[in-house]
């Protein structure tokens, strides 16, 4: 009997381009281990990280309404 396979396809986060996602790819949801590397490399080199209000250096720190 034939069952019909259906796989999931997303995009890729750093190429933009197709990748199937399936618990048979070792990269998913990054196309290939080229994009996943890329991906592995900015987010150790801190391309990631989030904006914030960095306190001047002679303020305390802390919650600014607490004091």
């Amino acid at each position: 009997m034939f069952e019909p396979t259906f796989q999931k396809t997303v995009v890729c986060p750093v190429c933009k381009g197709d990748s199937i996602y399936s618990p048979d790819k070792p990269n998913r949801p990054f196309c290939s281990l080229r994009c996943k590397s890329i991906d592995f490399g900015a987010w150790a080199n801190e391309d990631f990280r989030m904006a914030t209000d960095t306190p001047p250096d002679d303020a305390m720190y802390g919650d600014p309404k607490l004091q």
